[in-house]
């Protein structure tokens, strides 16, 4: 396994992160389900190769995640790195239990340690941006649970790149605690990120955690154009795609990703996450899966590296139109 720090800080992570969206036994939005055996015998095979990054959230499943975690990783939950997020709804008729308040922010962080069975939370994240609440509370309520001890270290997950950098200059300026990952949708068939979240995160020190970097499973090469989409899969069981990218482009990726497995002897979904762990703006990527086959597949795109060659090309089919100001200010970088 390949560790790497998460973002500007000491923390090493495993390169590949496993997250417990997945882990369900009743069943939540398209997760399917999954019995605890199965899930004991991924965390188990996970840890015994090396990964030692596991990612969560309370709204997973309300909490059932969370706990089922907990639960499968027994007496290893205090020698890995565990990740849990706050800000979904998490009871419909009470209009304090979501957001980040520091009134919601304080319960969530109790329940998920309960959940957990720890003492602490290695990795308290904010799971996306909050209108209702001020950010100055939410900032300060997350820096006060790193000097309690209840969470040694903090991080975003799908903000915009305005919103990393006034969090962080806020921060700097109130001598907070400060965020130190951002967990965020990037993969071959989602690259936006790279217009200004990853300068930003790169600029502030945040380390980049890819979530779905095989695009909800399309880039495992188990979809081909002009077939329908097989009905174990998320995509059949998604009333409609939640991942956004222009179809004829995925077939032809996919197509591409196949020639250059064949080269090195992978997979196609090892390769897509080989590409992703090529950046140097990624500390560790998320895999999802709900198979022991699954995840000893994912983890095969560990302990190779593709050529300089076939990263450029993958860079350039893949790559999405420039926006402004992005264009704009290519023309005039080197004035």
């Amino acid at each position: 396994m390949e560790y790497r720090n998460l973002g500007n800080s000491g923390l090493k992570v495993s390169v590949i992160c496993l997250g417990a969206m997945t882990f369900t036994e009743k069943g939540w939005r398209t997760a399917g389900t999954m019995t605890f055996s199965e899930i004991e015998r991924i965390v188990d095979y996970a840890v015994d190769n090396g990964v030692n990054f596991f990612d969560t959230a309370d709204i997973y499943a309300f909490g059932e995640s969370e706990e089922l975690l907990g639960k499968a990783l027994k007496s290893n939950k205090n020698d890995v790195i565990i990740a849990t997020k706050v800000r979904g709804v998490m009871d419909e008729s009470d209009p304090n239990k979501r957001g980040l308040s520091r009134h919601h922010i304080f319960n969530s962080v109790d329940n998920s340690l309960r959940r957990l069975g720890r003492d602490y939370i290695d990795l308290y994240q904010v799971h996306w941006w909050d209108n209702h609440t001020p950010i100055e509370e939410t900032l300060e309520a997350l820096d006060d649970l790193v000097r309690i001890g209840k969470v040694r270290y903090i991080g975003i997950s799908d903000f915009a790149g305005w919103q990393i950098a006034r969090s962080v200059s806020l921060q700097e300026i109130n001598g907070y605690s400060k965020f130190i990952s951002a967990q965020m949708y990037y993969s071959l068939l989602g690259r936006d990120i790279e217009f200004e979240v990853v300068p930003a995160c790169e600029d502030l020190g945040l380390g980049i955690l890819p979530w779905s970097p095989l695009a909800g499973g399309f880039l495992t090469g188990k979809y081909k154009k002009d077939e329908n989409f097989p009905e174990d899969s998320r995509y059949k069981r998604m009333e409609k795609p939640f991942l956004r990218f222009d179809l004829n482009k995925g077939y032809f990726i996919v197509d591409e990703l196949r020639k250059i497995s064949e080269k090195y002897g992978k997979t196609v979904s090892q390769v897509a996450l080989n590409w992703v762990k090529s950046k140097k703006f990624v500390s560790s990527v998320i895999i999802g899966v709900r198979s022991l086959d699954q995840l000893k597949d994912n983890l095969g795109c560990v302990g190779w590296d593709l050529n300089n060659e076939d990263i450029l090309y993958l860079d350039e089919i893949s790559s999405p139109e420039r926006p402004y100001p992005q264009w704009f200010l290519d023309l005039f970088a080197d004035l």
